[in-house]
């Protein structure tokens, strides 16, 4: 074959080849997408478990979106917008919005506790501590912040720790005092509070003793009867409690003070519910999730009593308990 006849057939394979490729169907995408609403607090150890489980599943994209717990709940409720799990940082957020309509069960978890926390230049940093805690965050030249109670959870447990901060100081109208200071302060959620923490705009706020922790923040731990943190002390938790929004507008419920905990499920409209199945297990297993969990400063919960239990699938009752 001569040169011109050698490029003659190049040129015309080239152009059949072409012409096959711009005519062939696109690649499909393999990828599978998991959408998970999780609160603030979560935000790192979600984060750590959203990468480990990629590497054990390829072609599985995580896909996060943190949020406060009970505006987590509403994007489900009130927007539709499509959800495979959803983890809240207090499981009567799930039984109250969630349950029955929009999900059948609920795991709880995991534990947390209430702090104040505060960088090195707030004001009085080298006199706060677990006595005079309120009565720094009462002086005028003081600002602290808390996050939405009708939100995050954060927001109404900071309430909360107030009104038992006033029983168990026996120190009269000091929640009413304390929440009516530095309103400008309030924010979606407490992680939103750590940026007004950085910039020194503040000099303390109301805030997981997790989240400080996972941050590396300066933090004040308060009494237990106080911190919402030990299921021995509920009856105590119990005397105090605060009115948020309810599932309709203008509708009122009333949060009951009592122990940090966590729950977990997976909505009824889950796009990718044999996923989220796995993912589920693998966050409640000892050697992953809780692991992860437990070394960002949160315990595990794991196996624990459960209301829906009959409801749970069956891959996941070792995990809970009637």
């Amino acid at each position: 074959m001569t040169k011109k006849g050698i490029l003659i057939a190049f040129l015309f394979i080239t152009a059949v080849l072409s012409c096959n490729k711009k005519n062939s169907p696109p690649a499909k995408n393999t990828e599978q997408e998991l959408i998970i609403f999780h609160a603030g607090s979560l935000s790192v150890p979600f984060k750590q478990m959203a990468e480990q489980f990629e590497k054990e599943n390829q072609g599985v994209k995580v896909l996060s979106e943190a949020d406060g717990s009970r505006k987590c709940a509403r994007k489900i409720t009130d927007l539709n917008k499509a959800c495979d799990i959803m983890a809240s940082a207090d499981y009567t957020v799930i039984d109250d919005l969630l349950i029955p309509e929009f999900a059948d069960w609920n795991i709880k978890f995991a534990t947390n506790e209430m702090t104040i926390v505060y960088h090195e230049k707030s004001k009085y940093a080298n006199e706060i501590n677990e006595k005079n805690w309120f009565e720094i965050l009462m002086k005028k030249d003081v600002a602290f912040g808390r996050s939405e109670p009708d939100s995050d959870p954060c927001g109404y447990r900071a309430v909360l720790t107030t009104k038992l901060a006033e029983k168990f100081y026996k120190t009269k109208n000091l929640s009413n005092k304390m929440l009516g200071k530095d309103q400008n302060y309030i924010r979606p959620k407490e992680t939103d509070l750590l940026a007004l923490l950085e910039s020194k705009t503040i000099d303390y706020i109301f805030l997981y003793r997790s989240v400080a922790q996972q941050h590396n923040l300066k933090y004040i731990i308060l009494p237990d009867s106080v911190n919402l943190k030990i299921p021995e002390l509920s009856d105590w938790y119990k005397t105090v409690s605060v009115d948020i929004s309810g599932k309709t507008p203008g509708e009122t419920i009333t949060k009951i003070g009592e122990p940090m905990i966590y729950g977990i499920t997976i909505p009824k409209n889950a796009p990718n519910p044999k996923l989220a199945l796995k993912f589920v297990k693998f966050v409640l297993e000892k050697e992953n999730g809780m692991k992860i969990m437990e070394e960002n400063g949160q315990a595990s919960l794991i196996p624990s009593v459960c209301d829906t239990f009959d409801k749970i699938p069956e891959e996941l009752k070792s995990f809970a308990k009637k």
